[in-house]
């Protein structure tokens, strides 16, 4: 643990101001989701810009892939957050799916997984020249996972947080792996965030309709 903390102090010494943008756009991103506050999806186009540079880099090419969808549904979640708001003052409240709808998400989910992995896996042979994909069933696996989480997100749906409590604990892990450590601190410190927002949701939903 000690040896990680010191790669870690090693690593903020030389930080890429690239990773260090990501970073900071990234914890505001989330902090405004949190708080159900619209700034969360100008600050998550921000990140998404910032994080296709870096996937590229480190051939995540999963990450890069996602991080297009993240782009269309941070522009279509900013545009119904606002669109379906009762008015200005009053903030799109939230809601879940039934369990029968939470289901059929989870399976395709699952099978997204699965297929996007296979892609990844055998990207090298539709593209000559471009090197094999670092982790390919990983790298889909917290892909799909925050394409749904994504998507819950923008309709602001309470389930959005198991999603991204699990993408968050796979991620850190896979980003210790690669070597890029603030982006493994970010997803480490997205853990606790995820847990507040779920808790902070909940809570709003409740107030909402009590």
């Amino acid at each position: 643990m000690s040896e990680f903390f010191n790669q870690v102090f090693e690593y903020a010494l030389h930080i890429d101001l690239l990773e260090l943008s990501g970073l900071i756009f990234g914890l505001l991103c989330v902090w405004w989701l949190i708080k159900q506050n619209i700034l969360t999806w100008p600050a998550g186009i921000i990140y998404v810009f910032i994080s296709f540079v870096i996937f590229w880099r480190i051939r995540l090419y999963g990450d890069f892939i996602l991080h297009i969808f993240f782009l269309i549904l941070n522009i279509y979640g900013w545009y119904y957050w606002v669109r379906h708001r009762k008015s200005d003052k009053e903030e799109l409240p939230v809601t879940t799916y039934s369990l029968k709808i939470n289901f059929i998400v989870a399976i395709i989910t699952a099978l997204g997984v699965w297929v996007f992995g296979y892609f990844l896996e055998h990207l090298p042979n539709l593209f000559s020249g471009l090197e094999p994909a670092a982790l390919p069933y990983w790298d889909a696996t917290t892909s799909i996972l925050s394409v749904t989480g994504m998507w819950l997100t923008t309709r602001k749906k309470l389930e959005n947080w198991y999603y991204w409590l699990t993408v968050d604990i796979l991620a850190s892990v896979i980003y210790v792996y690669k070597g890029i450590y603030f982006y493994a601190l970010l997803y480490g410190i997205y853990v606790i965030l995820a847990i507040s927002g779920y808790v902070e949701w909940k809570k709003s939903m409740k107030e909402y309709h009590a």
